[in-house]
């Protein structure tokens, strides 16, 4: 293991110190826990998987217009003004 210091607040740190004593665990590992659970969530996406969504709703909206692909940068400034 890596030996870390973080720094929470006083909120942070009492909620903690309570969740750990009512699941017989320590600090630490309630943390590692944490961190583990962020790191297989999907908030992290990498290059590929944002790609990928980003094909996946391409084409699957409608906006009414026939000229997007020539005017996209105007209609993007107008709806930017909004």
């Amino acid at each position: 293991m890596v030996r870390t210091q973080i720094q929470l607040t006083e909120a942070q740190a009492k909620g903690l110190k309570r969740l750990a004593a009512s699941r017989h665990l320590s600090m630490a590992e309630l943390i590692r826990q944490g961190v583990n659970a962020l790191l297989q969530s999907k908030v992290i996406l990498d290059g590929e998987e944002k790609k990928k969504r980003a094909l996946a709703v391409s084409g699957r909206f409608r906006s009414g217009k026939r000229d997007i692909s020539k005017n996209h940068d105007q209609y993007l400034a107008e709806a930017l003004d909004e």
